[in-house]
């Protein structure tokens, strides 16, 4: 089995906003009331940005078996240091919800369940960007 790699980076400020990002639409049917949890438009637009800067590194085909999927948050430093571990809101695991749902759709992987292995920081960083290297395992 041949081993496979992507690796790039995108030079955005990456999006603040995650999967959590949900707006409450409450009506009432039959006399009765109803809740359904719809994505912000923040959030919609997020996705989106995502995807328009992911695509151009989907794979041909999608990749098999286990990856390891390594990504670097890098957002604008402001006061804090180049290079500096953010240790604010957004938590790891909330953007790494969206960027992996996002990746699924564009078939980098059949399921993001076939990622068996993450590694994620985040920093404050002069040079604003997501980092991603994606590798089968």
């Amino acid at each position: 089995m041949s081993k496979t790699m992507i690796e790039f980076f995108l030079p955005i400020v990456p999006p603040t906003v995650t999967h959590q990002a949900k707006e409450l639409c409450a009506y009432m049917k039959d006399g009765k009331p109803h809740a359904v949890l719809h994505d912000s438009a923040e959030l919609k637009d997020a996705r989106a940005k995502l995807h328009a800067h992911l695509a151009p590194y989907r794979p041909a085909e999608p990749m098999t078996g286990a990856v390891r999927l390594v990504v670097k948050w890098c957002f604008p430093q402001g006061d804090h240091r180049d290079g500096e571990y953010r240790i604010t809101k957004p938590d790891t695991d909330n953007l790494e919800k969206m960027l992996k749902d996002v990746m699924t759709d564009l078939h980098f992987w059949k399921d993001d369940a076939q990622v068996a292995s993450e590694i994620c920081e985040k920093f404050w960083a002069e040079r604003p960007g997501i980092y991603i290297r994606i590798e089968s395992i």
